[in-house]
């Protein structure tokens, strides 16, 4: 009897519990009186063969009646950890709606991985009142609007949902969040456009990752004229002097995959059978020493090179005098030793198709 007052009045260090065989969740009747201040809690699927979690509310029927001769194991339970910190739930193996996965005053950390079954609104998050990271992985069932999140306004911190291509919303709606630093919403159909950060928007953002489908995301290949091009930078480029930046450097040329749209009325096409090199409608970003800017660019796939257009400078020239001038005429030299730019010299975006066709022929003369 004394061990177990001493345990009521433990506060469990954050060591993870991982709830996935049946004895576990028979040991959790135990756990709530003896040790109610479980923090750390991880909700797996079931190794146990013929054993299965209790639906929850409106579950899907079809999946409901494939289970049914399965032993079902309620879960429910899990609501009398009210000094839980942190969750992870597996959702493959949940079906239906569970509110008491949503009800904990002190919950820092939420995890929902994985697709299946379980159902949930955004603003069911009300009930987590203290949560500051937020991750929600491969979750078709997720059809809510961004917006639901706006009840967590001044606690969240980092935001992570991805590969759920059900939710809708504009990513500016989370602009004024005021402690928000981590803001990961890739592989969503999410819009927005990035242009649309103002200096007071996303004050604390360390860290952004947007999808393909809003303006100036990753793999963003829908840029729809050549000349709004140059404004776009220019909005990239602001983002990038921000403390902290919104966009570092090494991230851009990595992810980022910028092109002209094929639907764009800038576009013409080229013969793949030819000789002749492709379209210079791609973008590349360019760093030489501290100096930054942006040109467009084709493949001569004949030649495994890269054409380039001539570099549309964001930054002024570094002065001979500055400790970074050298370092910029090195990186620039590599730069041109490895693109060729020849062929669209004197051209800061692509020529039109009567200039390019006749680039070609001289190309092939």
């Amino acid at each position: 009897i004394k061990w177990r007052d001493a345990a009521k009045g433990t506060i469990v260090p954050i060591a993870e519990f991982r709830m996935n065989i049946v004895d576990k969740i028979r040991a959790m009747t135990a756990m709530t009186t003896a040790l109610p201040h479980l923090q750390k809690l991880q909700l797996c699927g079931l190794v146990d063969s013929g054993h299965k979690y209790s639906d929850g509310e409106d579950p899907d029927e079809k999946w409901a009646r494939y289970y049914a001769n399965e032993t079902s194991h309620d879960i429910t339970i899990i609501s009398n950890f009210r000094k839980l910190r942190c969750l992870e739930i597996n959702g493959m193996y949940l079906n239906g709606r569970y509110p008491f996965l949503f009800n904990f005053p002190l919950l820092c950390n939420l995890g929902i991985f994985g697709g299946g079954d379980i159902k949930f609104d955004l603003e069911i998050l009300q009930g987590l009142p203290s949560l500051k990271k937020l991750k929600i992985s491969g979750n078709q069932r997720l059809a809510d609007n961004l917006r639901g999140l706006r009840v967590l306004k001044d606690t969240l911190e980092e935001v992570e949902i991805v590969y759920c291509l059900k939710i809708r919303g504009d990513f500016m709606d989370l602009a004024d969040f005021p402690r928000l630093k981590v803001l990961n919403l890739q592989s969503t159909q999410l819009t927005g456009d990035i242009r649309n950060i103002g200096e007071d928007d996303f004050l604390a953002l360390e860290s952004l990752y947007l999808p393909a489908t809003v303006h100036g995301g990753i793999n963003y290949r829908t840029m729809q004229r050549i000349s709004e091009v140059p404004s776009f930078m220019h909005a990239i480029h602001l983002l990038m002097q921000r403390t902290p930046p919104l966009v570092q450097i090494g991230f851009l040329k990595r992810a980022f995959n910028w092109r002209l749209s094929e639907d764009s009325p800038d576009w013409y096409g080229y013969d793949r059978d030819s000789r002749n090199p492709e379209q210079p409608f791609r973008l590349q970003i360019i760093q030489a020493g501290s100096r930054l800017g942006w040109s467009w660019l084709g493949w001569s796939w004949c030649d495994r090179v890269k054409l380039s257009c001539e570099i549309n400078w964001l930054d002024p020239k570094p002065s001979r005098e500055s400790s970074d001038y050298e370092t910029y005429i090195e990186e620039l030299q590599r730069i041109e030793g490895r693109e060729d730019k020849d062929f669209y010299r004197g051209y800061y975006e692509p020529p039109n198709e009567e200039e390019y066709r006749r680039l070609c022929e001289e190309f092939l003369a």
